[in-house]
């Protein structure tokens, strides 16, 4: 299985769909990774088919 960086609270963006805006962290399971995106509400993001990009805290 492998390592996710993030944890959380941690805040994120799917680089595929940038337009969902910067999401929040709120779940890990396995490599399931539950994000609650600002433009696009909660999604499960599966982190061996999406590459999520920690932003950094400036942002928030």
């Amino acid at each position: 299985m492998m390592h996710i960086d993030f944890e959380p609270g941690d805040y994120v963006i799917n680089p595929k769909n940038k337009s969902w805006g910067i999401g929040q962290v709120q779940s890990i399971i396995g490599n399931k990774v539950t994000v609650n995106f600002e433009n696009n509400g909660k999604k499960v993001i599966n982190v061996e088919n999406i590459n999520l990009e920690k932003v950094n805290n400036e942002f928030k």
